[in-house]
């Protein structure tokens, strides 16, 4: 988690490998309604990169600049997400869950944003 929780209001550069409207590759009846993808030249505790649910752009994209705004951090699952949006959008914690319910609902996990000062 810590990982993740550094990235936290900062500007990323998301690299998307499983574009709105693509299906996952081990599991063909998921169908990503969102972009998914990784921050390139991280390394996740599961040993791949870090991994990113892209927001607030609704078609088919392949890379993209946004702002960390939360992690989910999955309890049993050592696969944390970040949730990267453009500049200037935001998401409350209910339209976060709803929008990343289609991989998420397998797996316990709390939303952790950014602490303000």
């Amino acid at each position: 988690m810590e990982l993740a929780k550094k990235y936290l209001g900062k500007e990323v550069e998301v690299i998307i490998d499983r574009p709105l409207g693509s299906r996952h590759p081990e599991y063909p009846d998921c169908v990503y309604p969102i972009n998914a993808g990784y921050v390139p030249n991280t390394t996740a505790p599961d040993g791949e990169e870090l991994d990113v649910y892209y927001l607030g752009i609704n078609k088919p994209i392949d890379k993209a600049t946004g702002v960390a705004v939360a992690v989910i951090h999955r309890l049993n699952d050592d696969d944390d997400k970040l949730v990267v949006v453009p500049a200037e959008v935001s998401f409350t914690n209910e339209e976060i869950e709803k929008l990343i319910e289609f991989q998420e609902k397998y797996f316990r996990y709390v939303i952790i944003r950014e602490q303000i000062d």
